[in-house]
């Protein structure tokens, strides 16, 4: 029969076995070192992740355990510093993070450590005991989702998530940005905070059964933010859900768009008035005897220049070519106005000063303080073939010979049209056209066309590009001084309006 103290001594035995299985079977590493640092104990997980077989009995910790390094990757850490030297030096380390990367694991891996001293009855320390566990999959994850949560505080669209009854459990920097609310502010509240007014409930109907169906919504909504302003809002909706498929939260990541619907709302404007003006540019009338060709190329979409053919009730046929201050859609309004005060004026069948006259007392009740126009207008008369014009501050226009020498120059009559409330315009009557004259009119577009060095295109060379193209039609003339201007220019930034309109005599008349 056994005695106690047998009994006692096979209990301890069967407890060492079961613990000695325990260990052996754990998932953590385990390593236990006696006060000096020599290994006592280790088990079969901490060999296989530290990559250095069996170590009970091998020499101290110090010695070891190398390449562990900080979570810096670079650092190495010194011998004192290892979690099991500092657990014999009676510290306790809890769940810190190491990256470990010796010649049996060279690609490298994280561990999370915990380490304990172990004491002897009376309390002083023995020895200490590691454990620690592969976090390399863990670490990938954990800085997947740094990364992650990093881009969505960091993106420039709002993000927003809500529980299930739509209750705001989280918003991005963007959103606060975008909105207004702060993230104190939002939290606890519902999307309801946004709401415009400016859907009616059945459009927020539709949107809530798309995505609580579990399909995605994405459309554009107006928005009010924290100021009471509306803004354009181009936003998806989607539901999470857990493993089991239940739904868990809703996700609505919106770009605020009102810019972006600004600019295009305006270039659809800009390429509405472009059309409408291009039909301001009146084909060249046919009309026996001449030969008539006219080009406008506006600097913008739009443009304050502008020609214009007008048959008169006598059969004559009045040409206008205006330029309004400056360039663009304002220039192009106020061109607009001044084509249709021409064409009111004219209808009335009155001499050339007189519509200028007319049309200068109507431009000063509309356009803004320094505002002007200029405005030539020829009068071209078929039967007896003479030109009459008046110009209110216009750029000369040019009549050639058929030998290419100057005829004469059509100065300006008058001050440009919108800036003194009695201004005069002369009329030069019935200038005699002969047989291949050419009639040259411009804008200052043409001949101020720069160089990127600053030099000025000028007069000379339109005058000498027409007398070199004299036998070419007057469409292709008109054309044709646009590309010399703008060759002149070097590809340089087009900054004003060219326009120019070309009537040559023909020869059999």
């Amino acid at each position: 029969m056994a005695t106690a103290t047998e009994c006692q001594y096979e209990a301890l035995a069967q407890q060492s076995d079961a613990l000695q299985v325990i260990f052996e079977s754990l998932p953590w590493g385990v390593i236990v070192a006696d006060h000096t640092g020599r290994f006592l104990f280790s088990n079969p997980t901490a060999e296989r992740i530290l990559g250095i077989g069996a170590i009970e009995g091998l020499p101290d910790a110090s010695a070891s355990l190398q390449g562990w390094y900080f979570p810096d990757q670079t650092s190495i850490m010194p011998p004192d510093q290892l979690p099991l030297v500092r657990a014999i030096r009676g510290q306790e380390v809890l769940d810190e993070l190491i990256y470990l990367r010796n010649s049996q694991t060279t690609s490298g891996l994280w561990i999370r450590v915990n380490a304990w001293p172990l004491k002897d009855p009376s309390g002083v320390v023995s020895g200490g005991v590691i454990m620690f566990h592969d976090f390399t999959q863990g670490r990938e994850a954990q800085q997947s989702f740094i990364l992650l949560s990093r881009v969505v505080e960091q993106t420039a669209d709002s993000v927003v998530l809500t529980d299930t009854q739509g209750v705001i459990r989280y918003v991005n920097p963007a959103f606060e940005a975008t909105t207004g609310y702060s993230r104190a502010e939002a939290l606890g509240k519902t999307p309801r905070i946004l709401k415009s007014g400016r859907h009616d409930a059945e459009f927020y109907r539709q949107m809530w059964t798309q995505f609580t169906g579990g399909a995605a919504f994405k459309g554009m909504v107006i928005n009010r933010k924290k100021t009471g302003e509306l803004y354009w809002a181009q936003q998806t909706i989607t539901s999470m859900r857990d493993e089991g498929g239940h739904l868990t939260h809703f996700v609505s990541v919106s770009q605020d768009i009102t810019e972006l619907r600004k600019k295009q709302e305006q270039e659809f404007q800009l390429q509405l008035a472009r059309d409408v003006q291009q039909r301001f540019y009146a084909a060249a009338p046919v009309i026996p005897g001449f030969d008539i060709g006219g080009s406008a190329n506006p600097a913008d979409e739009t443009g304050g220049d502008y020609f214009d053919f007008i048959t008169m009730a006598d059969d004559s046929l009045v040409i206008a070519v205006a330029d309004a201050k400056g360039h663009g859609f304002s220039s192009a309004l106020v061109m607009a106005l001044t084509r249709a005060y021409v064409r009111s004026f004219a209808a009335m069948q009155l001499e050339l000063d007189e519509i200028l006259a007319r049309v200068n007392q109507m431009l000063l009740k509309d356009l803004e303080h320094g505002h002007f126009v200029t405005l030539f207008l020829a009068r071209l008369s078929p039967q007896n073939g003479t030109l009459s014009y008046a110009s209110a501050g216009h750029v000369p226009g040019f009549i050639l010979l058929n030998s290419g020498e100057l005829k004469c120059s059509l100065e300006s009559t008058g001050p440009p049209l919108g800036l003194f409330p009695v201004s005069q315009f002369a009329l030069h009557h019935a200038i005699q056209l002969e047989p291949e004259d050419i009639a040259v009119f411009l804008t200052d577009g043409v001949t101020e066309s720069t160089t990127p060095d600053g030099r000025q295109f000028g007069t000379q060379p339109v005058l000498d590009y027409v007398r070199s193209r004299r036998r070419n039609s007057a469409a292709d003339i008109a054309r044709g001084i646009y590309q010399a201007a703008r060759e002149f220019a070097h590809g340089d930034l087009q900054d004003d309006d060219i326009t120019s309109v070309i009537v040559k005599v023909d020869r059999s008349k």
